[in-house]
């Protein structure tokens, strides 16, 4: 059973996966509380569900990019929890098991998600017939920029809020912007990408894990 962090923005998530089904999952909004909120929410999740945290075979969490801050308290605990319980700990970029979550189309795919003086961190995907698969570099864009590169039918999707709906909007017949459903990064993804990972014996060594930092022109540490 896998246990998945995400702490990369102020939206953050957990998930409990057996490979076979979703045992708990939940995303939530925090005001910069990650610290205080994130292992009374991991306590919760066992006691909600009646697991036992001896039953975990890793953990899954969430590389950012995002928040300096958040994404340091997720890591920490992942990696303490790693090490505690003896089992291998998995890191996956937040923006790749955001655009697992997305229905496989021909069409290129830009994940985004805040990081700061508002502006995204994107990274665009395209379409292997099967799965998506990043291209180029990870960027920092607004979205007056990322509206400015869609000059072709193009998905969105990731932290967009009206605003930025509607700058993206602008290009109607091009930007195709998720639903917010749709635009929820969900720790069940991210769970289901470790656990394949974890099957072909790709886990990382829990000391040497760093997050993804993305440093922005101006832009402090969140």
């Amino acid at each position: 059973m896998i246990l998945a962090i995400d702490t990369s923005t102020q939206w953050m998530g957990l998930a409990l996966y057996d490979g076979s089904q979703i045992l708990y999952e939940k995303v939530w909004r925090t005001n910069r509380r990650h610290t205080v909120e994130l292992v009374p929410s991991i306590q919760n999740c066992f006691t909600e569900t009646g697991l036992e945290m001896s039953l975990l075979t890793a953990i899954a969490v969430a590389l950012g990019p995002g928040s300096f801050t958040s994404m340091r308290i997720g890591l920490a605990v992942a990696k303490g929890l790693s090490l505690s319980l003896h089992i291998p700990v998995i890191g996956i970029p937040a923006l790749d098991f955001a655009a697992f979550g997305q229905p496989v189309q021909d069409l290129p795919l830009y994940c985004v998600l805040k990081v700061g003086r508002g502006r995204f961190a994107a990274q665009e995907y395209r379409s292997n017939g099967k799965s998506w698969e990043a291209k180029g570099e990870l960027q920092t864009l607004t979205p007056q920029e990322l509206e400015e590169r869609v000059n072709t039918p193009t998905l969105i999707s990731g932290e967009i809020d009206a605003e930025d709906r509607r700058t993206l909007e602008r290009r109607w017949r091009n930007a195709l912007v998720a639903s917010p459903a749709d635009n929820v990064r969900r720790p069940a993804h991210l769970a289901e990408m470790a656990w394949v990972r974890l099957a072909a014996g790709q886990t990382d060594d829990p000391i040497a894990l760093a997050p993804i930092y993305v440093h922005t022109l101006g832009s402090p540490a969140l």
